[in-house]
């Protein structure tokens, strides 16, 4: 607990910052940081775990077919800076062609526990496994977007018999980070996330878009009213903590290791670089080069298939909904 007492103590000294949020985030009441209140699109259950000593919950959506069950699972893993429901429209389409889709929102994200532990790529891993195990599901194909991607990279090395298929919608963690960004402490990464602005929160969320649609901005919203809750130290903290095993625990010197069928779906003008804000004005070109990475890492993937999306940046499936579930419907059924 002692990283939260420091975490705590910072965050007095930053008290202002939560009356001080100018424009429309005044507008905007708080959110807890389980995000109770907001509705998901299908019913949540918890996960009870166990983990160094604590007692804690892992929120998921587990979701039935919609048509003729075609007895096939699908795992869908969200981003860092997004949580289980915003695989709405996906749900619905994998469950009408008969899927069972099950979306876990990981420890520190969305409905799930934010607790002060040792996180890992491999903790994560391990808890979607006990989720799995649970639910009676033998084998599932992997899906996940940005940290997801790594998350699905680490659970595809960890339980390869547990995989059917394997896709990555622009990952993060296709370079290392540790080669071009400068390391900052838990400390300092916690700090940033307390500093955070509604300014900056809006434009990192629009920087993920090529094709800016209004409905986007529920998701800075989420994020702008979370932080305006009294358990939001916590809530820094723990993103803090996966922020560090993001540039820590990379998993892209493992690609050639992967033997599950893989699919990489990439948005041609994202950018992406966790800790961008910190690099060197000369790495800037050499650093997320999504089209070049997607090419890099389809070849060190065994027999991965590559599906190039122009003009579509972070989220393909938001800006080419259409073209997105065509193509994972299409290597689903392969």
């Amino acid at each position: 607990m002692a990283r939260l007492k420091t975490a705590l103590m910072c965050v007095l000294c930053s008290a202002s910052l939560f009356f001080t949020v100018p424009g429309r985030g005044a507008e905007l009441a708080p959110l807890s940081i389980s995000m109770e209140g907001y509705p998901y699109p299908y019913p949540i259950s918890f996960l009870p775990l166990k983990i160094e000593g604590q007692d804690l919950r892992m929120a998921y959506m587990d979701v039935a077919p919609d048509g003729k069950p075609n007895g096939k699972s699908v795992l869908l893993l969200h981003g860092k800076n997004f949580f289980g429901a915003y695989w709405k429209e996906t749900i619905g389409i994998l469950a009408k062609n008969g899927y069972r889709v099950v979306v876990p929102d990981q420890l520190g994200f969305g409905k799930s526990a934010r607790p002060d532990i040792h996180y890992s790529f491999h903790l994560f891993g391990a808890n979607t496994k006990m989720l799995l195990d649970s639910l009676g599901i033998k084998q599932a194909a992997v899906v996940g977007h940005s940290m997801g991607g790594m998350v699905a990279v680490r659970f595809a090395l960890l339980y390869p018999e547990m995989v059917s298929a394997l896709v990555l919608e622009n990952p993060i963690g296709l370079e290392d980070y540790r080669e071009l960004v400068p390391y900052i402490t838990l400390e300092q990464a916690y700090r940033n996330e307390l500093n955070a602005t509604e300014e900056g929160i809006r434009g990192y969320i629009r920087g993920y878009f090529v094709h800016w649609k209004p409905g986007y901005e529920e998701y800075a919203d989420v994020a702008i009213r979370i932080r305006k809750s009294g358990e939001y130290p916590r809530q820094a903290l723990s993103s803090a903590l996966t922020y560090q095993i993001i540039y820590e625990q990379p998993v892209c010197h493992e690609f050639q290791n992967i033997r599950a069928r893989t699919l990489l779906m990439i948005g041609q003008s994202d950018r992406t670089v966790v800790g961008k804000a910190r690099m060197k004005k000369e790495l800037l070109p050499l650093a997320g080069n999504y089209p070049e990475l997607g090419r890099k890492t389809a070849a060190l993937i065994p027999g991965a298939k590559l599906v190039e999306i122009a003009n579509a940046g972070h989220i393909p499936r938001f800006e080419f909904p259409a073209r997105y579930h065509e193509e994972l419907l299409s290597f689903l059924r392969d």
